[in-house]
């Protein structure tokens, strides 16, 4: 199977908690070990947005802001890599073109971001897309797409599928700033929906979910196509 695990930046704490990216190393690299092709995307959590807050009272510009956070994706990736073993490759794509060099070598490939304006999720899906994958999971810091924020509101609900055109129509309505892309953004969704790749969002709480998800099982939310 070839498939890309989009990792957002909950998994990487302001200190990172290494018992969780050990755990999570070992289910990806499992996964690898069965021979399917893995790219791993990593976000970057809380260390990006601190620094590009500053960054911004600083007086920075967006795309400053944006190249500060993905240097911070990229040092996520490398945590990553470090917690998979030898099973990962020792390179960390910079730039779309390199991945196809990188992945068919029996490796899992582990990276941040790409460019200014992109997010990790977006980065994620054009990974997808490269690779041909016939999956993509994106693990998240909730169980899934809710009707609402589900930290905010108590009667949120999960829904179980959703289509990809009422994604966008949600996405389209905030704004995207650098480090606060939310759990989606229009230009991860239109590629979504270009790819027509099969995706589910699920909760990386448990590396569980991340397997389970790879495996077909119905876990989260799964994104439909019409």
């Amino acid at each position: 199977m070839r498939a890309v695990v989009k990792l957002g930046g909950a998994l990487f704490r302001r200190e990172p908690n290494v018992t969780a990216l050990k755990a999570m190393g070992e289910v990806l690299s499992g996964f690898v070990e069965e021979g399917n092709q893995l790219v791993v995307v990593a976000g970057g959590g809380e260390n990006a947005r601190t620094y590009i807050g500053v960054a911004r009272k600083l007086g920075a510009e967006e795309s400053t802001c944006d190249l500060l956070g993905i240097q911070i994706t990229r040092a996520n990736a490398e945590l990553l890599r470090l917690a998979m073993g030898s099973i990962a490759s020792s390179k960390i794509p910079t730039t779309l073109s390199d991945l196809p060099h990188c992945v068919g070598s029996g490796k899992a490939v582990v990276m941040g971001g790409l460019q200014p304006g992109q997010s990790t999720n977006a980065v994620a899906v054009l990974a997808a897309e490269i690779t041909r994958a016939e999956i993509l999971v994106n693990g998240t810091d909730v169980d899934g797409v809710y009707t609402d924020d589900p930290k905010k509101n108590p009667k949120a609900k999960l829904i179980r599928s959703v289509n990809v055109d009422k994604l966008l129509s949600w996405a389209m309505g905030g704004e995207v700033f650098a480090g606060r892309y939310e759990l989606l953004d229009p230009l991860a969704i239109k590629i979504m929906q270009r790819a027509k790749i099969p995706t589910r969002f699920v909760s990386l709480a448990d590396p569980g979910n991340i397997l389970g998800a790879l495996q077909g099982k119905d876990i989260g939310t799964r994104v439909v196509y019409s």
